[in-house]
């Protein structure tokens, strides 16, 4: 009885396992045009009537179909139609976890409260059903990051069409991620306390741990490195500038104290993430050349007092400043809400942001934050063909329906878990009529 028991769930596995990833793209080999389509190139720019085409996971050429160009290789009319880059999903766990309420199949907090060396993408499943989720709204890359502690570890940049973590890294160890300490925290009365905002006494001493720990980090580097240290010869790419810090703080205070930190350190490139009050200090920000990543738009407000638009309206306050903004997915339920990234960027659009600089939001500003923007996040010659073919505006759920998408040349599946099922009991009820 306990064999057989063992038999069906090593079957059971293996049937989950076997069917839960489309079979990636093979390399690209034949090359495309895409015609007719309106190309929104990421940047602003929009070409109407657009001719697309790309060779080697290469764009060859982006300009009007007006053009008396040969065309190459297979042709498709896109007439109707919209060209997009592939969207980019800032601050995001997916392929961390699979079942928030399964702890076994959720890999984004490491133990420890200061492991920078503690890298994202080794976690990474490139088979996970929510990741294979997202591309069918044209999500197709992502910045894996880590959970919890004070410092959280390394994050990694991603393409959402791979076999392993290895076949999907497009830029490996982007940033550190540091989860800032509050200044104010909230009573919690299930443990006794006051309810209430009230001061974190142990604010200055939190941050002077932070402090003390990258000094020692930094004084490690400059010495022998003797004897080895994991967690600070992970610092050294901080320090010369080729990686991001990611400081999670949402206050005035918290913000403020993070950029003077990062200044007294030598830590070159400050990225503020959620950030809720940063459209405070902008000038701050802009003065400093730090962007923001901030939370996703369909939430409610963090303060009792705040305007109830605010998490609509936060990346118009920011942009009209100068500030660049990226759209990140930190919070309840991120990995599944992860899908809903350009209805995001389309609820700012509705809240006074122009529609096109709303797309910078999951194009080409986070390609700039996360330092990719060489080979992505814009539809110009020369960068990755990593884009996708909507019926409509892919930034309204009514409208964003892709007929084709490709990663870096490859046409990619668009069937999902989800979609078969859908289309499994579509047949079912439609027999019945």
């Amino acid at each position: 009885m306990k064999k057989q028991t063992i038999y069906n769930l090593l079957f059971l596995f293996l049937t989950i396992t076997i069917s839960a990833q489309q079979t990636p793209a093979a390399k690209q080999t034949t090359d495309y045009s895409i015609e007719g389509a309106t190309a929104h190139l990421g940047n602003g720019e929009v070409i109407e009537n657009s001719l697309i085409m790309f060779s080697n996971g290469k764009l060859e050429f982006v300009g009007s179909a007006l053009v008396k160009i040969a065309r190459m290789g297979t042709i498709i009319n896109a007439n109707g139609k919209h060209i997009y880059p592939g969207f980019i999903i800032a601050n995001s766990s997916l392929g961390l976890g699979e079942i928030d309420a399964v702890r076994a199949t959720v890999d984004d907090n490491e133990v420890g409260g200061m492991i920078p060396h503690v890298k994202s993408l080794i976690a990474y499943n490139a088979e996970s059903k929510v990741v294979e989720s997202v591309r069918p709204n044209g999500v197709l890359i992502g910045q894996i990051t880590p959970r919890g502690g004070v410092i959280s570890g390394t994050s990694s940049i991603v393409q959402f069409d791979a076999w392993n973590w290895e076949d999907a890294a497009v830029k490996v160890n982007d940033g550190i991620h540091l989860n800032w300490p509050q200044s104010f925290s909230e009573g919690r009365a299930w443990r006794g306390e006051e309810a209430g905002t009230k001061p974190n006494k142990e604010y200055l001493k939190e941050v002077e741990k932070i402090a003390l720990f990258m000094r020692n980090g930094k004084n490690y580097l400059n010495t022998s490195k003797s004897p080895k240290n994991l967690p600070y010869e992970a610092l050294e790419d901080l320090f010369n500038g080729s990686q991001n810090l990611y400081v999670h703080a949402n206050g005035i205070k918290e913000i403020t104290d993070a950029v003077n930190f990062s200044k007294e350190m030598g830590i070159p490139k400050l990225v503020i993430v959620n950030g809720n009050n940063a459209y405070k200090i902008a000038d701050l920000l802009v003065e400093n050349n730090i962007p923001v990543i901030i939370e996703r738009a369909h939430r409610l407000p963090n303060n009792e007092d705040d305007d109830y638009d605010l998490p609509y309206k936060t990346a118009k306050l920011l942009t009209e400043k100068g500030v660049i903004v990226a759209i990140g997915m930190e919070g309840n339920m991120e990995r599944m809400n992860s899908r809903n990234l350009p209805f995001y960027a389309g609820t700012c659009a509705a809240y006074g942001l122009n529609k096109e600089d709303a797309l910078k939001l999951i194009t080409s500003n986070p390609a700039k934050i996360l330092g990719i923007d060489s080979f992505t996040g814009t539809l110009e010659v020369g960068k990755d063909a990593t884009l996708f073919i909507s019926e409509g505006d892919a930034l309204d759920m009514r409208t964003n329906k892709l007929t084709d998408a490709f990663i870096q040349g490859r046409k990619i599946s668009l069937e999902t878990h989800q979609t078969e099922l859908w289309q499994r009991y579509d047949k079912k009820y439609s027999s019945q009529e």
